[in-house]
């Protein structure tokens, strides 16, 4: 059971790099897939604590600074959209910025 729990995390982590690498058109899918493997990644810590009967400190301040990442990128999207109306990346020039 361990090993496949192992299997599955690391199948899902691969699949959110892999749509993070190829979905590049809007930064909503991007963050999404940064969401996507920060749960996959507490997944494999809260899987390695069970197994070795460790304390379960960590993974709540791994969710912390994961709440505070999203809440970061949100705050990006918001003012990505009041300033340019959408949230493509090509709809602006990073050289303005």
């Amino acid at each position: 059971m361990f090993m496949f729990s192992i299997f599955t995390s690391l199948l899902i982590y691969f699949a959110g790099v892999y749509v993070f690498s190829s979905k590049r058109k809007h930064l909503l899918m991007v963050l999404l897939s940064l969401e996507y493997i920060v749960l996959s990644l507490f997944m494999l810590i809260v899987i390695f604590l069970i197994e070795f009967n460790y304390d379960y400190f960590f993974p709540v301040v791994f969710l912390v600074f994961s709440v505070c990442e999203g809440a970061l990128g949100l705050s990006i999207l918001v003012s990505m959209i009041r300033s340019h109306g959408n949230d493509f990346f090509n709809s602006f020039s990073l050289s303005l910025c």
